[in-house]
């Protein structure tokens, strides 16, 4: 074995090969003095010299250092993750993604000992990175074939699966107004319907395309969950917010103010996706929100929200009346609007009229006279109402009450044999009713027109990869459990991580609901002042479980988690 001298250089890879015997103090030191003045990596520019092969030195590196080796021979090329790594870090550090678990990112590397690399990829990505051991040659290779793609993506984007079609789209007008943009440049164009496309068949809900100053990423938002998919050039995200603007017939010159719009992808004769899309002026240009709107959401039934039969059937025998106001209650992306439009769904009938005033219609339903409020034009949500009243309606759907004036005109038509439904932007359902009170809403009036109230949050489902998680008593008692309920003939489930589910352990939603009916009890309680907590403890007597509650019974039937459950209703 050589000697080993005190020296500055050598670190890691070369250090151990030098205290191992494998190679020379002089040598090493050569190696790395080769490696600076070429650019190349330790390992590169030793097997340059033909002393050692590459697996040689893969494998004494896994196994000095305790990390996976791996072949990438064996690896399915095309199944690389793309996107996660900017690509010039990939050709200055010689890393490669391999693939995403969770929070954790396998990242291929011939020399594990290679830190600042590493932490050049934690520090982008965000995620903890485990590192795989690969051979010097074969991930030059692959980094040279993905830099070369990665060239040309714009350009050879497979077309076949993007024969789309965007329906409504004035584009010959809209070109006129770009200002000399290229927005019709074709690999800008089937980029974007990449980006879109591959956001439908994973079930994301919201894209984001974010500017800026170093660096251009997208995000999609699945099951409520925000994850970065690919930092595209800095040079197209001009092009791309073009693009968007002229398909959503925005004012493709106006950078200053946000503006909103809409399109609609035509994926077949027999679907079309919608999307909602937001724009934003920030400090390195417009950022730009697409919702994805799925018109077969609302037409899933009620049994697949996730209602509890007992809630189901409070809900629809509210619903079926003739008159009176069903009030849906949560934070944005709760579902509010999917549970409303599954309750249209129901009573859209031959013999029924519905009309409804959203800001804006997120999802068009066939024999249902939508209407999009527009406060410029003076067409608010109570003038919207106001006109309903004169066209003999059924059945009223309001897409949120923001002020008195509207909440007036909404309980007057409950009170006046109209079914009225609406959404409210409250905690959960006991303080709706303060809610509306404290609007100015008289309390006779809300005690007259109010018939059931539902607040609801969505948690992630586990994937079929869970399993039995195992929990104290004293732990499920402090959630919420009573000693009734732990009768020992069920366990809880927590998240594992597959494939399917992409590492998460979750894949799809399910509803949370509390559904509160109004009751005489409750409603002296309303006349004669009382609060929200007296409201609340009503509820609680009359057997109306809470959104904790709610959410224990999904823990218990296996659906979800009960980390996924405190952290849904934040109790």
């Amino acid at each position: 074995m050589a000697a080993v001298t005190n020296t500055n250089n050598l670190t890691g890879l070369a250090r151990a090969m030098v205290n191992h015997g494998w190679l020379s103090e002089d040598d090493a030191e050569g190696v790395w003095k080769r490696a600076s003045q070429s650019g190349d990596s330790f390992v590169t520019e030793l097997i340059k010299g033909r002393r050692f092969k590459a697996d040689q030195v893969a494998e004494f590196a896994a196994v000095s250092f305790g990390f996976p080796y791996l072949d990438l021979n064996a690896m399915d090329h095309e199944s690389l993750p793309q996107g996660l790594l900017d690509p010039k870090l990939v050709q200055k550090r010689r890393v490669l993604a391999l693939y995403l678990r969770g929070n954790k990112l396998y990242v291929a590397t011939s020399d594990p000992t290679h830190l600042q690399a590493l932490d050049e990829v934690k520090f982008q990505t965000g995620q903890t990175v485990e590192p795989v051991v690969v051979e010097d040659d074969k991930l030059g290779k692959l980094i040279e074939k993905a830099g070369e793609a990665n060239d040309n993506t714009m350009a050879v984007l497979n077309a076949e699966d993007l024969n789309l079609d965007f329906a409504d789209e004035e584009s010959t007008a809209a070109q006129q107004d770009t200002g000399g943009i290229e927005i019709d440049d074709a690999p800008v164009v089937r980029y974007l319907q990449k980006i879109m496309l591959d956001a439908i068949n994973i079930g994301a809900s919201d894209i984001h395309f974010e500017p800026y100053e170093k660096f251009y990423r997208i995000r999609y938002r699945r099951d409520g969950i925000l994850s970065e998919i690919a930092q595209p050039p800095m040079a197209i995200k001009d092009k791309v917010a073009s693009r968007i603007k002229v398909l959503s017939r925005l004012d493709i010159s106006e950078k200053r103010v946000p503006q909103d719009g809409r399109m609609k992808m035509v994926l077949s004769k027999n679907r079309a996706i919608d999307f909602r899309v937001s724009t934003l002026p920030t400090l390195y240009g417009e950022k730009i929100v697409m919702r994805i709107l799925d018109p077969t959401s609302a037409q899933l039934g009620i049994e697949a929200l996730g209602y509890e039969p007992f809630q189901k059937e409070l809900l629809l025998n509210a619903v079926q009346r003739p008159y009176g106001m069903v009030l849906v209650t949560g934070p944005t992306g709760s579902g509010k609007t999917v549970s409303l439009y599954t309750c249209l769904n129901i009573l859209n009938k031959p013999d029924v009229n519905i009309s409804t005033a959203e800001d804006p219609a997120e999802i068009q339903l066939p024999g249902i006279n939508q209407v999009n409020v527009n406060d410029k034009a003076g067409l608010t949500f109570s003038a919207a109402l106001k006109s309903f009243l004169r066209q003999d309606p059924d059945v009223i759907m309001v897409g949120e009450i923001r002020d008195l004036e509207t909440a007036d005109i909404a309980i007057k038509a409950a009170q006046t044999g109209h079914m009225v439904m609406s959404t409210l932007h409250t905690n959960d359902a006991p303080g709706t009713l303060t809610r509306l009170l404290n609007m100015g809403v008289a309390p006779f009036n809300v005690a007259s027109s109010v018939i059931l109230i539902t607040a609801q949050r969505l948690g992630r489902k586990l994937c079929s990869c869970k399993q039995s998680a195992d929990i104290p008593q004293e732990a499920l008692l402090a959630a919420g459990f009573t000693e009734e309920q732990l009768d020992g003939t069920w366990k809880p489930y927590k998240p594992v991580g597959c494939d399917i589910c992409g590492g998460t352990g979750y894949k799809g939603r399910v509803g949370i609901y509390q559904v509160m009916p109004i009751t005489d009890a409750m409603t002296r309680i309303i006349l004669t002042g009382g609060n929200e907590s007296d409201i609340a403890d009503q509820a609680r007597r009359e057997g109306v479980l809470d959104l904790r509650q709610a959410g224990l019974l999904k823990v218990k039937s296996g659906l979800t988690s009960l980390e996924e459950v405190e952290a849904v209703t934040n109790i």
